[in-house]
């Protein structure tokens, strides 16, 4: 669905184990930061990076919360042509035990990730299909299978 990502920088939101951002650097992207505030998750991210000999110059890991990863990389003047966002699904309704569904990150999303978006970058966005995560970038492309729904989103 994306197509060339040669040369990309990435950055890989709620990274957990790093599947995107990792597929992304083996189709020739440039370096890929990965944000994953789970100490336990990043751990298995970093051996998963250190499995496939991806080295520190191509791959950093933040292990941070999404906004405070996101104001962070604004305050260094950070700008990304591709960015994964897989939020946990969570329910509709939060419970104790479950986080809120990955809705309610698309304000605050749309309101900083402008500054972090080079010209022509890609957002692409991993979310349930009963409650998507709506960012306010332009569509360029959605598909739903099963209960996952995956848009991409251009900046323009």
């Amino acid at each position: 669905m994306l197509g060339s990502v040669e040369g990309a920088s990435v950055l890989d939101l709620f990274a957990g184990t790093g599947a995107l951002g990792i597929e992304a650097l083996s189709r020739g992207a440039e370096r890929a930061v990965f944000v994953e505030r789970d100490a336990s998750v990043a751990r298995v991210l970093n051996g998963n990076l250190a499995a496939l000999g991806i080295d520190s110059d191509a791959a950093e890991v933040r292990r941070v919360d999404a906004l405070e990863a996101l104001q962070s990389a604004r305050a260094r003047k950070e700008t990304y042509d591709l960015v994964f966002i897989d939020p946990p699904y969570g329910r509709a309704r939060p419970t104790p035990s479950a986080p809120p569904s990955a809705d309610r990150w698309g304000p605050e999303l749309s309101a900083i990730l402008p500054s972090l978006l080079s010209p022509g970058a890609r957002v692409v966005v991993e979310s349930d299909r009963r409650a998507p995560l709506e960012l306010e970038l332009a569509l360029e492309r959605r598909r739903c299978y099963g209960d996952t729904s995956i848009t991409i989103h251009r900046h323009q």
